[in-house]
């Protein structure tokens, strides 16, 4: 007896999702319009940020890739950010495999003391780091501003690695150590390659904290440290150019590069450790 093949019948959407749908897309309108705004702003032929503009030109791109002083911004917001993400992800890297694997009191307590930056108002950070790094000799310096950002940075390193940590099996530490394996080389051949995903997203966003933030750059770095997003706030009090919107920009482009490589990792990462049935394409 011959199957009677049944049409497939494609559902129309109920209601509530159509309006889930509608919220959705005036949401995400709503919080992507003022970014998209900077957009024409950057390509104004005039001299002021005005809309609509009077005319398109390249001229602000122009000047910030021939400006010494917006170049110099640029080239300390990245060895800051370099510097910073290196140190960060050290730190926070042994401390989350610390936390994990170490068996002692009061973990939870330290845990929540290395995540206080992250809920700590940024104004009460920056200052604290003013007169502690100052009473060491680090204000108005770049190591001192390497610190300060390293501080922030941590904990989102922190626990970027500990959620990681928290699928892995401590049996495959005593299997290389059963099989003659050192500590160290448990680490580098067992730990950190499973773990490198998380690593590396944690060392993106340690990263994108430390170029993109403004407050404790203001306290802490000296006039010949302009970071980026401190010479943007002084040409709003200084002078309100164009330049500026094409700074910002630039910096949406690096974090739309940094998320797409963060998507990478991502899915780099699922590859190697679903099954092959498990993946999605």
């Amino acid at each position: 007896m011959t199957a009677i093949p049944i049409p497939h019948i494609r559902q129309r959407p109920s209601t509530g999702r159509l309006l889930l749908y509608a919220a959705t897309s005036l949401l995400l309108v709503f919080l992507v319009a003022p970014i998209l705004v900077v957009f024409p702003l950057s390509l104004s032929s005039g001299e002021l940020l005005v809309l609509p503009t009077p005319g398109y030109s390249w001229r602000w791109y122009a000047d910030f890739f021939t400006s010494q002083r917006w170049l110099l911004a640029t080239y300390n917001s990245f060895v800051v950010g370099i510097l910073t993400t290196l140190i960060a992800t050290t730190l926070g890297t042994l401390a989350s495999i610390g936390l994990y694997l170490g068996r002692f009191r009061g973990k939870a307590f330290v845990l929540a003391v290395l995540s206080l930056p992250m809920v700590t108002p940024v104004i009460v950070t920056a200052i604290a780091l003013y007169f502690s790094l100052s009473a060491v000799g680090l204000g108005s310096t770049l190591t001192g501003l390497v610190l300060a950002h390293t501080v922030l940075s941590v904990p989102y390193v922190l626990l970027t690695v500990l959620a990681s940590l928290q699928a892995f099996d401590p049996n495959l530490l005593r299997a290389a150590a059963s099989l003659g394996a050192s500590p160290l080389q448990s680490f580098y051949r067992v730990v950190l390659p499973l773990i490198m995903p998380a690593v590396a997203t944690g060392a993106l966003f340690a990263f994108a904290t430390s170029f993109d933030e403004l407050i404790v750059a203001l306290f802490i770095a000296s006039p010949d440290q302009f970071t980026l997003p401190r010479q943007m706030y002084a040409g709003i009090r200084e002078f309100l150019s164009p330049t500026i919107a094409a700074a910002a920009v630039l910096i949406i482009l690096l974090s739309v590069v940094l998320l797409m490589i963060n998507e990478t990792i991502r899915k780099r990462a699922i590859r190697h450790t679903l099954p092959p049935t498990d993946r999605t394409p």
